[in-house]
């Protein structure tokens, strides 16, 4: 079913960071691939930039074309969606085109589709389906609890088959946030997220585990008071804090400790495990305050930085443009962020609400990911900067999550009635 746009209502401040950010990403896709870097590229990453605009071009007929469509026509087809980005992924494991050690591909109408970006998507809409007929989650409904849990795990699970680590820690940490916007307590949210917050600072060093693990339960006895909690927190924060520590020394393969080792001391092994974390800190600090011109970065052209036009890109944006062009990234974000937030808190239809907030934390945690692994603030996983990053299907599969939150905003006064 179609529908008219009423320009006023349209969120033109959410198209005009879309349009800002992948802009900036053009220009460092350009110098990552197109510069004297060129010469020590092969011809098919050379050609980076002209798939970068032919998926561009896409997304944005796509996003024009989504605004006219009903809203409630994402609600009705989100199962199905679900069911279809599943079955694909699936596929995926055992006939999808293997790059770098994992099948994450399809061939489809010759076109080359990354379908864990586009689960992504379809897992939120399900997700805040199902959640929207449940509000009010209390302590003790458990089976909601669940089965929202069993439905991010499963896509989860797919994902890890294919040897992308990195997404699948994107979309698991989406529990904790679909859950506490459902009504979750506080006390019950943060004790869901807290073995990813102890196992960083175990990780640095088991003292900072130790310190989170006990922050964290007092902080569970304040928003909780209930015994069983604080008790659950202590329990689970010894079990983090202990299992990281045997994890490090006896469990992980020798080329994942040094992965972890490099995150926490890359000059460590400064030829080794920690080459990339060290290009990546020298390429952002070389660019100084107004870096050091477009492909002009050293750190760039020479081909020092790994992946630097998707993984390592904001390295690239900060040192060909310093300070203040990296500076201007993070703004960007957070006024996409707090904008899509307020959109979230003004609409009245709790599946919207829960889609947007979803997608959101999607970006964010992408961000977080990204940035945190070029800044070396986080170990590196190999996750794409939204809009920013090359890639034409994160691209597409963003564009499209930006397009239906875009959509629900724009008709909350005839998409505000529950049902």
């Amino acid at each position: 079913m179609l529908k008219v746009i009423d320009r006023k209502d349209f969120s033109w401040s959410v198209v005009f960071i879309w349009v800002a950010l992948t802009g900036i990403g053009l220009v460092a896709i350009y110098s990552a691939t197109l510069g004297e870097v060129s010469q020590f590229l092969p011809a098919h990453i050379q050609g980076n930039f002209s798939r970068q605009i032919l998926w561009i071009s896409i997304s944005l007929v796509a996003l024009i074309a989504i605004q006219f469509t009903s809203p409630r026509t994402f609600q009705g087809g989100a199962y199905i969606l679900y069911a279809i980005c599943i079955i694909l992924a699936i596929i995926t494991v055992f006939v999808g085109i293997e790059v770098g050690g994992g099948r994450r591909w399809l061939s489809i109408f010759g076109f080359r589709l990354q379908v864990s970006e586009f689960l992504k998507l379809a897992t939120v809409l399900a997700v805040a389906n199902y959640l929207t007929h449940k509000r009010n989650m209390s302590v003790g409904n458990f089976k909601t609890a669940l089965t929202t849990v069993m439905m991010i795990l499963i896509p989860v699970a797919i994902i890890v088959m294919q040897n992308d680590t990195g997404t699948a820690l994107v979309l698991l940490a989406l529990i904790p946030v679909v859950l506490f916007w459902s009504g979750l307590p506080y006390g019950i949210s943060l004790l869901i997220i807290s073995p990813a917050l102890i196992g960083y600072f175990s990780v640095i060093d088991i003292l900072f585990g130790v310190i989170a693990a006990l922050l964290i339960t007092i902080a569970i006895f304040f928003l909780q008071k209930t015994k069983w909690l604080t008790v659950s927190s202590v329990l689970l924060g010894l079990v983090v804090v202990v299992g990281t520590e045997v994890a490090l020394e006896q469990i992980l393969q020798p080329h994942q400790r040094a992965r972890v080792e490099a995150f926490v001391n890359p000059t460590l092994d400064p030829q080794g495990s920690g080459w990339n974390v060290l290009q990546a800190k020298t390429a952002i600090g070389s660019g100084g305050l107004y870096g050091k011109g477009f492909l002009e970065g050293t750190q760039t052209q020479l081909r020092f930085l790994p992946e630097q036009w998707t993984d390592f890109i904001y390295c690239v944006i900060g040192e060909e443009f310093g300070f203040v062009g990296s500076s201007l990234v993070l703004l960007l974000y957070a006024g996409l962020f707090l904008r899509l937030l307020h959109m979230a808190g003004n609409h009245k239809h709790p599946f919207a609400q829960l889609v947007i907030v979803g997608v959101t934390f999607l970006y964010f945690a992408h961000f977080i990911i990204n940035v945190g692994s070029a800044t070396a603030v986080l170990p590196i996983m190999g996750v794409p900067l939204p809009f920013v990053s090359y890639g034409g299907s994160a691209f597409l599969a963003n564009s499209l999550m930006l397009a239906i939150c875009l959509n629900l905003y724009l008709n909350r006064r005839s998409f505000s009635i529950y049902r």
